[in-house]
């Protein structure tokens, strides 16, 4: 679908229309391994694009913590995978599978299917140690608690000797 349908002439639009459009056989030129310069954004690279673009998600500061918030409705806790990369990115991926049966055929396929992801990097006062993740009617909450501030440095009194 072109952009320019909906007035959406931006440069920015016009980028993201590019990435998201690429089909697969166009999509570098040995599949997942970078081919000649110039050759265009990889397989993974577009896969990851639109996994990312396709996962809204909410981020709320709280006094003693950090929360995401995303959407997963069915899926199981075997389907989504919480991970810390670089010491300093949260990674929430996963897939979500359609139910093949050999009785059914589909008339209309509308919910979203495939894989899914997204990044986030944390803040210097997140405590690595202290994530946690619980899934509850649809909604995974990841929360990563936030360190203690430092405490203020006492100045060092030096005692003064008189000679």
């Amino acid at each position: 679908m072109d952009a320019r349908m909906f007035g959406l002439e931006t440069p920015l639009m016009a980028a993201l229309q590019h990435l998201l459009d690429v089909p697969d056989g166009d999509a570098g030129a040995g599949g997942d391994k970078a081919g000649a310069a110039g050759s265009g954004p990889t397989r993974t690279y577009v896969r990851d694009a639109r996994a990312m673009a396709a996962t809204p998600a909410d981020v709320k500061e709280l006094p003693g913590a950090y929360s995401f918030v995303v959407d997963m409705p069915g899926l199981g806790t075997g389907d989504i995978k919480v991970q810390v990369e670089d010491e300093r990115v949260l990674v929430i991926s996963g897939e979500r599978r359609r139910e093949e049966r050999e009785d059914a055929k589909y008339l209309r396929m509308e919910r979203r299917m495939g894989k899914f992801m997204r990044k986030f990097v944390l803040p210097d006062n997140a405590n690595m140690d202290k994530i946690s993740a619980v899934c509850k009617d649809g909604v995974l909450t990841v929360t990563v608690e936030k360190l203690p501030p430092p405490e203020p440095k006492k100045p060092k009194t030096i005692e003064v000797k008189i000679a």
